[in-house]
């Protein structure tokens, strides 16, 4: 994971890069490369809270590493150098917290969300979604089957709200997260980037990798602890800087 920094509508930005190479597949809520599939890197890019830029594809596509496969690429207001790393198990978690606009996922028709700390610059036009603000992504060192991966994408998304409301915020998060999950390709062992790809599947049914990603599955239960650690770090940091 690579911490870079670029001067950018006027703000010095930083970004977060992973680079995992072959063997992995990922899922992903980011513009992009969202879904499931192969990906071998995975971008988190500050950008300024009145962003409002009409291609984030392509301004995502900018910023990733060059003459690499795909990857997947998300945006954040938040201050990525303000990053939290968990680990629990063999699963690594990384956030960025911003909750500048919290919100609960279900809300009344035309209740604005609350302000808790104005934007510095001018607001999004109204027709511009904002960067999300609570990116998260974890890497998980054995394969998963798809339904797998969707259920660790619940689990993440759990997590992550009992962290807010642990720290002291009503809400489930912001209207604009963003997550993605690693795990690694049918037949690949090891972690990113140590070299120790063994051609085993640890854990799996058949090799076909683990059939459940909930909180009470094994590698669930790491993701969510991982996940939780550091969502709840993220967002006590955000309460110390910004309402202090």
């Amino acid at each position: 994971m690579t911490l870079g920094y670029r001067d950018e509508d006027g703000a010095r930005l930083a970004s977060l890069l992973w680079e995992f190479g072959p063997g992995w597949r990922m899922i992903s809520s980011a513009m992009l490369g969202g879904g499931i599939g192969p990906r071998e890197w995975v971008l988190n890019a500050q950008v300024i809270a009145a962003y409002a830029r009409m291609d984030p594809l392509d301004h995502l596509a900018e910023l990733g590493p060059e003459g690499a496969g795909p990857g997947v690429g998300m945006l954040t207001a938040a201050s990525v150098d303000r990053y939290v790393l968990a680990s629990d198990g063999g699963v690594d978690a990384v956030a960025t917290v911003g909750l500048r606009v919290p919100t609960w996922a279900a809300s009344p028709e035309g209740r604005p969300d609350p302000e808790l700390r104005p934007a510095l610059l001018d607001p999004v036009p109204p027709a511009v979604p904002a960067p999300g603000t609570i990116n998260i992504v974890v890497a998980v060192p054995v394969a998963f089957t798809d339904a797998a991966l969707v259920n660790a994408v619940m689990t993440v998304t759990e997590a992550k709200t009992q962290a807010l409301i642990e720290a002291g915020f009503q809400c489930t998060g912001t209207a604009s997260d963003a997550v993605c999950v690693a795990v690694r390709d049918t037949g690949a062992g090891g972690r990113p980037g140590d070299g120790t790809g063994d051609g085993t599947v640890d854990g799996t049914v058949d090799g076909t990798g683990e059939l459940f990603g909930g909180p009470r599955s094994t590698w669930g239960a790491r993701i969510a602890r991982a996940v939780h650690r550091a969502v709840l770090a993220g967002a006590e940091q955000w309460t110390a800087t910004h309402l202090g």
